[in-house]
């Protein structure tokens, strides 16, 4: 099918499991991997095959795969997605490709060997013009393709390989290797700046309301409500946020955990939107992270937490002021 992209563009193409090259992404270049997050890492694996599309003149594609192979393999949900499925669908849009393929990753995709990947996958089902991969990416039974086969391969199937080297970033002064990895490891601190340095974008995440228990609104506090995917593992606590619904953007406060004071109940992202008073119930919203404010702790009385809640707001303020 064909979704919009952030920018205004012509959309572009989604599509799932096909069986033959696309129409549109015939001869495609294609950049290939999980891409959770989509970091920065990934971005330059993206940049590279849309640079060699453009000197091929070929299209220029994403090839990745749902749910996450960890997940397959456990049975049930067990990483901590950055960017599960829409969130990483909306990214990827705005990166200038022509589409994203998505192959779903079940026993019959798991089973192929390294070789059987590259023979049906990439050049039966998509007759691939070129493949561009990331230095550690593996792919095949038990992990046993990597960049150096999948080049060899290319080379006898006759498609172009290119395989991309790290990124680096700036992390509290010191040079690290961007991975999902990482990246999840900040969130676990509740460091969403880090994430988005990381990330090369703002960490955000996509959810339907639910209904709450109301808690926010007696306390002058009134909060959107959302229920994050269990392996999620962002830090309990309290951060700067935005609010975007029906394409507005909403400056807010958000509370991730349990509720100490009141429950210690399952986990529950809370936004309080400084501009807007209304029922959300039922509707998909993103909430951008912005900046940690402090971690989750129980009062004695609701009315101190309302004290505390007021200093939170202000200093959320503050932060996205800045």
């Amino acid at each position: 099918m064909n979704v919009s992209d952030t920018t205004g563009r012509d959309p572009f193409l989604l599509v799932r499991d096909p069986m033959a090259p696309p129409a549109g992404l015939a001869k495609a270049v294609v950049a290939i991997g999980n891409f959770d997050g989509v970091h920065r890492g990934h971005a330059a694996v993206i940049e590279r095959a849309r640079s060699l599309a453009g000197r091929l003149g070929r299209p220029c594609a994403v090839l990745t795969f749902e749910p996450h192979p960890a997940d397959f393999f456990a049975g049930r949900a067990v990483i901590f997605r950055l960017t599960p499925e829409p969130a990483k669908a909306r990214v990827l849009a705005g990166l200038g490709l022509d589409g994203v393929i998505v192959l779903t990753f079940d026993a019959t995709l798991a089973s192929l060997d390294a070789e059987a990947f590259v023979a049906e996958i990439l050049v039966g089902r998509l007759d691939v013009a070129a493949a561009v991969v990331g230095y550690d990416f593996h792919f095949g039974r038990g992990r046993q393709g990597s960049p150096a086969f999948l080049a060899e391969a290319g080379e006898r199937h006759g498609f172009a390989v290119e395989i991309v080297e790290p990124v680096k970033a700036d992390a509290a002064g010191s040079l690290q290797a961007v991975s999902s990895t990482e990246t999840r490891a900040a969130l676990a601190r509740g460091d969403v700046a880090l994430a988005s340095r990381l990330l090369g974008h703002s960490w955000f995440v996509i959810a339907t309301v639910v209904a709450g228990k109301r808690l926010g609104r007696t306390l002058g506090f009134p909060t959107v409500n959302l229920e994050l995917e269990p392996p999620c593992a962002l830090a309990f606590g309290i951060y700067a946020v935005f609010l975007r619904v029906d394409g507005r953007c909403h400056a807010g406060v958000a509370s991730y955990g349990r509720r100490p004071t009141f429950d210690d109940g399952a986990p529950l992202l809370e936004v309080h939107a400084f501009d807007f008073d209304g029922d959300l119930y039922g509707k998909r919203v993103e909430v951008t992270f912005v900046d940690w404010i402090r971690g989750e702790a129980k009062f004695a009385s609701a009315a101190a937490l309302t004290v505390q809640m007021q200093q939170d707001a202000a200093a959320a303020r503050r932060i996205l002021a800045r």
